[in-house]
């Protein structure tokens, strides 16, 4: 099974930046489908934004033009970088590889993002 290890988090200013980072244990060329996932305190998780083999992206409207999402197979590994923070964006961020060919979803332990003057 494939593990997932998250970094990047931390404290950041309203308008700040940070880039968060995601290295997979396995190969995830051609089979995962990568994304990051977010959970506010008292709120249900996420989906902030997600990646496919093909490069096709997808993000939650509320992150739009501000968030990027990118992959690197090579390297097995996922960034997400965030633009023009908000109070709203904090968060404890996930790292998701969802297996195609058996519907499976893989998770890493997260990483805080807090967003504060």
């Amino acid at each position: 099974q494939v593990q997932l290890v998250e970094s990047g988090g931390g404290l950041v200013q309203p308008g700040g930046s940070l880039r968060l980072s995601c290295v997979a244990s396995e190969s995830i060329s051609s089979i995962y489908v990568m994304g990051w996932y977010r959970q506010a305190a008292g709120k249900q998780r996420e989906l902030v934004a997600r990646i496919n083999s093909d490069g096709i992206t997808n993000y939650a409207e509320s992150v739009k033009g501000r968030f990027t999402i990118s992959r690197d197979n090579a390297k097995r590994m996922v960034y997400l970088q965030m633009n023009s923070l908000k109070p709203e964006d904090t968060a404890v961020y996930y790292c998701n590889a969802y297996r195609t060919y058996n519907r499976y979803n893989y998770w890493g332990q997260g990483t805080q993002v807090t967003v504060s003057s």
